[in-house]
C-alpha cells in the first residue's frame, strides 16, 4: 500500500528536475527557489525577459545594462596540502559586477537591504535601467536574483540562463573579483 505515495513522490521529483527542453518542463515556484542552486531551471521568469547570448550581446551594445554575476566563490580543493599554492581565477562577462551568494533563496533581511542598496547604486536608482542576471547554466541563483529585482520594481530585468558558459562560447570574458561593497557584508569565505 505504500507504493502509490512513493510513485507520486518520484513523479514530483522528476518533474522538478526535468530539463527545459523535455516534454516535462520545470515550473516556476511561487517564491524563491530554496533547494540546491544548481539544477534544471524553468524556461521562464515572470516579470523578466529571458535572453540568449545573441540578444545579450545586442543589449550590451545598445543599452549598456547592469550585468550581475551571482556565481559562487571558489573554494579551496579539499585535497590541497596545507601551504599548497591555490590561485582561483573567476571569469565573467566584461563589465559585470560579481555578487557571490546574492542569488540564494533565503537571504536574510540585512543581505536583502545591502543588495537593494547596491543594485540601486549600480542602476543610479533608475528602475527602467536594464539589468541582466546570470551565473552558470542550470543555476537557480540568477533566477532568484532576477525574481528579487522584479519584486523590487525593476522593469527591465533580463535573465541570461546560459550564463558565463554560454557567453564564452562566442565572446571574450574578463577576470573579476567579488564586488567590494557586497563582499564587505559577508564573512570572508573564499578559499575555505
Amino acid at each position: 500500500m505504500l507504493r502509490l505515495p512513493l510513485v507520486a513522490a518520484a513523479a514530483v521529483f522528476l518533474v522538478a528536475g526535468a530539463p527545459a527542453d523535455s516534454p516535462i518542463a520545470v515550473q516556476e515556484p511561487e517564491g524563491y527557489w530554496q533547494g540546491a542552486l544548481h539544477g534544471y531551471t524553468p524556461p521562464t521568469l515572470k516579470g523578466a525577459t529571458v535572453i540568449d547570448a545573441a540578444a545579450l550581446a545586442k543589449l550590451i551594445a545598445e543599452r549598456k545594462p547592469v550585468l550581475l554575476d551571482v556565481s559562487d566563490l571558489d573554494h579551496k580543493p579539499a585535497g590541497l596540502p596545507p601551504g599548497g599554492l591555490w590561485f582561483p581565477v573567476h571569469r565573467n562577462i566584461p563589465g559585470s559586477t560579481w555578487l557571490p551568494g546574492s542569488g540564494d533563496g533565503d537571504l536574510d533581511a540585512a543581505a536583502q537591504e545591502t543588495l537593494k542598496a547596491r543594485v540601486a547604486n549600480l542602476t543610479g536608482g533608475d528602475l527602467d535601467r536594464p539589468v541582466v542576471t546570470y551565473c552558470h547554466p542550470d543555476c537557480w541563483g540568477s533566477w532568484n536574483l532576477g525574481k528579487r529585482l522584479v519584486a523590487l520594481g525593476y522593469r527591465q530585468v533580463h535573465w541570461f540562463p546560459q550564463g558565463i558558459d554560454g557567453w564564452q562560447d562566442g565572446h571574450d570574458t574578463a577576470v573579476s573579483r567579488p564586488d567590494k561593497q557586497w563582499a564587505a557584508r559577508q564573512p570572508a569565505t573564499a578559499g575555505q
